[in-house]
């Protein structure tokens, strides 16, 4: 019998809130949900975005909320922004699935401060019983000196995860999933196909990280929510299961280290 697309797919990082989707968001959304996506998590990268996410909403689908403090955008956080970001997560507790975009970022410079904000951040995710949402660029070993100090309890996701079988089994063994998403459609990718070929299912999470991180063919293009259909395919290639138990697999991930799952 011919394998099948899921009808539910959730798309565990992608940033709906951005201008990049403003002009032609609800259409983007809908065609998405139609072709099997049918929930987003939706991650903080500043202390204002992060309180104006809490009133985004989509008009079908699932959204999911994380609030945090992105690297890339180090030269407008704020001192105080760790206590706010603390009190902010506290008040809405219950609509919060995670803590991130947080993470280092070797590209950004001022390592010293992003670390300061990384560890803030992992002390209020373990306060408040929440998983992280871990950014990397060349710093897989800079989240390690911190993890150290600042072990997370709640495990989380490392998103788009490109690193070695080595990296991966280190990052699960403290309770995280790999979030997969379009690197996986690039024939140099091999590393990261590797680790998608080798390791158990439940290792893993898909995303897109719209607007940015497009898919093979699609270079220079706004990444777009239907894309998690496509990186779904590339997933199943790479793995001997069959696909609706890979999508089962994935969903029951995605809940057991957000606790989402999607209600359509």
């Amino acid at each position: 019998m011919a394998s099948r697309t899921p009808e539910s797919l959730i798309d565990s990082h992608c940033h709906l809130d951005f201008d990049e989707f403003a002009p032609d968001r609800d259409e983007l959304v809908q065609r998405a949900f139609a072709q099997g996506v049918k929930g987003w998590v939706i991650p903080g990268v500043t202390l204002q975005q992060s309180k104006e996410l809490l009133a985004f909403t989509l008009p079908v689908g699932d959204v999911f909320f994380a609030l945090g403090l992105h690297p890339y955008f180090l030269a407008q956080h704020q001192d105080t922004d760790l206590q706010l970001l603390d009190q902010l997560i506290e008040m809405n507790h219950a609509r919060i699935v995670a803590v991130g975009e947080c993470g280092l970022d070797s590209s950004v410079g001022d390592i010293d401060r992003q670390t300061r904000l990384f560890e803030g951040q992992i002390h209020i995710a373990n306060h408040h019983q929440l998983p992280l949402i871990v950014h990397h660029r060349q710093s897989h070993h800079l989240i390690a000196q911190s993890f150290k100090k600042a072990k997370p309890k709640q495990g989380g996701i490392i998103h788009a995860f490109s690193g070695s079988l080595q990296q991966a089994n280190y990052y699960r063994d403290l309770g995280f999933k790999l979030g997969i998403g379009g690197t996986i459609t690039y024939e140099r990718a091999q590393k990261t196909k590797n680790v998608v070929a080798e390791l158990p299912l439940d290792a893993f999470v898909l995303e897109t990280d719209g607007p940015s991180m497009p898919l093979n063919g699609y270079q220079g293009k706004r990444n777009e929510p239907e894309q998690l259909v496509r990186v779904f395919e590339s997933f199943c290639s790479l793995r001997a299961e069959p696909k609706m138990d890979i999508a089962a697999a994935l969903a029951r991930n995605t809940f057991e280290v957000l606790g989402v799952e999607i209600s359509s």
